[in-house]
């Protein structure tokens, strides 16, 4: 039995996004690595039969970013987006399985975001933004590019590819606005399209309109506006004609739980399918027929069916399912998933189960001991069902305790921590049992998983009733001995390092925190972060919102920063966008104007997400090093 090392969670390669061949009969998935050494991701396409035959095997042997891979309606046609020819730029392929031959099927040069084949075999849809201009090039090569705010600004559109000419046209629809997502009505006919008034996150999302888009006539029709951050289209024919389901935010707030909306079509008449639900919708899988649907449930998934009047429970499986493809039938469906204990892998089955696993990306885990896991049920202060898990250090029973404890905050806050394996780049379960630590993993109301009102909860109150859920997890860790209350650390990563520097800045109970890509002050993020608005949902106010002080002033670890003793690792993207680097400035200048112990690791080139190898590395052997350092004997 070897131990876990820091290159076992940064060299890992995961399954992603399986696409099941209409036949049923094989299936394409993208194995992507954990992190990258060079500029670019190298991923990779393999090809599993389903009925376990045959091994897996690559699809392709080239160097690149491979994704997206997507099968023409006769199974016969594996197309996929690949930037091998000119990296960062990926263009169409097609690999005709029979003949075993690739071929390159656009040359666009601003690059293609996504694809859908057509039932039509000559047409394949296409999201691509313009391609730069000669005037472009110019300004570009002359360095007179400044750019005007709301003039220019890049648009994915709806383009065609006719596969017997190599023609892209581009209709001349929807004006200059941005489109998201397209479906197709089962066994042809029109597209759904999905459309933003702008790209730009804080806007587009709150913009959404549907559009029916007729492919063979070239016409477009408004169908209007549709739910805040709506995505995952599917059709499904009913008594009184076709239906187009999405899941979108639950009105009116923009920090809320997730709901199925079906609109009837000729009717205009929408429905949310699934109001007053405790659990939340994660994804729509189109079928010829009702179309599925994932929901988190707790800790765990519950996987659906959208009947016309009703919603049919089909199966109820441990942890989370992702990437949910299925044959046309509906009979079929794929998956990624694991276990508390297996990291996820594709898993094939009826949606009513039994589902078996067909792949085994990251068969070095086998022989590494992990820390025992278990769910958590408990009550928060004022009798709200709460949920959790704990993992033990490794090769320790709860007799053994008390252990020192890290609490670890998920992110979002709309997420949650399931029931699966917790091994992972970011401050995770597994990575630090194996250093001796309990772990506590606790969902407090905001998060996904408990319905609308759960997650709704925390709109403009965030650190509130949040933190006194975990708080209540801790305190029941220690009423039972597995916790030692003097050796108490907390981390999280985006909301979760919200929440840990929250935690700093109310107690001096913790002896260690970690802020990973955290917030200081909701109102600085609402102006610079790129989902503004829905931070400022969170926080409860604006800059703009008058003169101060504002309600989110109350709610920002910054207005906390004289309190806080307790020593703080912060850790930060330099080139984030989703929460800016000034998050983490603030806090640092802070924590030095108090003289608080601390110490600030900015990662060069990195975004939200750290996804360089070494910088990866860093954070893992960091993370153990500061816990270690402050919560050993």
């Amino acid at each position: 039995m070897t131990g876990l090392t820091a290159e076992l969670v940064a060299d890992s390669r995961d399954p992603q996004t399986p696409a099941l061949a209409p036949n049923g009969h094989l299936l394409c998935y993208v194995l992507a690595p954990a992190s990258r050494s060079g500029d670019h991701l190298d991923t990779e396409l393999w090809l599993v039969d389903t009925d376990g035959a045959v091994a897996s095997r690559r699809a392709t042997a080239d160097t690149a970013a491979e994704s997206r891979p997507r099968w023409s309606a006769d199974s016969e046609t594996l197309f996929f987006l690949s930037d091998r020819a000119d990296r960062g730029t990926p263009q169409l392929h097609g690999l005709a399985l029979a003949a075993g031959t690739m071929t390159t099927l656009t040359s666009w040069r601003a690059g293609v975001i996504d694809h859908l084949p057509l039932t039509d075999p000559n047409l394949v849809a296409l999201l691509a933004e313009d391609e730069p201009t000669e005037q472009d090039a110019r300004r570009a090569r002359d360095r007179d590019d400044a750019i005007v705010v709301g003039e220019r600004e890049p648009r994915a559109r709806l383009r065609l590819l006719n596969l017997r000419t190599g023609r892209v046209t581009t209709p001349d629809v929807f004006g200059d606005r941005h489109v998201v997502e397209l479906r197709q009505r089962p066994h042809g006919g029109p597209l759904a399209v999905l459309t933003w008034a702008s790209a730009d996150n804080d806007y587009g999302p709150r913009t959404g309109q549907l559009h029916l888009f007729d492919p063979a006539t070239g016409t477009a029709e408004n169908l209007g506006p549709v739910g805040t951050d709506a995505r995952s289209l599917a059709w499904w024919p009913g008594e009184d004609g076709w239906h187009l389901g999405y899941l979108a935010l639950s009105p009116p707030g923009l920090q809320a739980g997730t709901a199925v909306f079906d609109l009837a079509v000729d009717s205009r008449v929408l429905i949310n399918r699934t109001a007053g639900l405790s659990m939340c919708p994660t994804s729509l899988c189109q079928t010829d027929a009702a179309p599925l649907v994932v929901f988190a449930d707790g800790l765990n998934t519950t996987l659906g069916r959208l009947d016309p009047t009703d919603l049919t429970t089909l199966s109820h499986h441990a942890g989370r399912l992702d990437s949910l493809t299925t044959t046309p039938t509906g009979e079929e469906i794929a998956v990624v998933t694991g276990t508390r204990y297996q990291a996820p892998n594709v898993h094939i089955g009826p949606p009513t189960g039994p589902l078996r696993r067909i792949t085994d990306t990251r068969p070095e885990l086998g022989g590494i001991a992990l820390g025992t896991q278990q769910p958590l049920a408990y009550r928060a202060a004022d009798g709200l069902h709460l949920d959790g898990l704990l993992v033990l250090p490794v090769g320790r029973t709860a007799a053994d305790g008390p252990f020192p404890l890290v609490t670890i905050v998920h992110g979002g806050p709309y997420d949650r921590h399931a029931d699966r394996c917790q091994l992972f780049w970011y401050p995770s379960a597994q990575w630090l049992a194996a250093a001796g630590y309990a772990v506590l993993l606790p969902n407090p109301r905001g998060g996904q998983g408990h319905g609308h009102q759960f997650a709704a909860a925390v709109a403009g109150r965030v650190g509130q009733q949040e933190w006194t859920d975990i708080l209540t997890g801790i305190d029941l860790l220690i009423a039972e001995g597995i916790a030692d209350a003097d050796r108490l650390g907390i981390a999280g990563w985006s909301h979760g390092g919200f929440m840990s520097a929250w935690a700093v800045g109310q107690t001096d109970r913790f002896r260690a925190a970690l802020v990973g890509a955290g917030v200081s002050d909701w109102g600085m993020l609402a102006a610079t972060g790129e989902s503004g608005q829905f931070e400022a949902a969170l926080g409860g106010s604006t800059g703009w919102s008058g003169i101060g002080p504002h309600p989110h002033d109350a709610v920002s670890p910054i207005s906390f920063a004289s309190r806080i003793r307790t020593p703080v690792l912060i850790l930060h993207g330099a080139e984030d966008t989703n929460v800016p680097l000034g998050q983490a400035v603030y806090l640092h200048r802070a924590l030095r104007h108090f003289d608080v112990e601390h110490e600030f690791v900015i990662y060069p080139r990195e975004g939200h997400s750290i996804r360089e190898r070494n910088h990866q590395l860093d954070v893992l052997r960091r993370t153990r090093a500061w816990f270690d350092r402050w919560l050993r004997p």
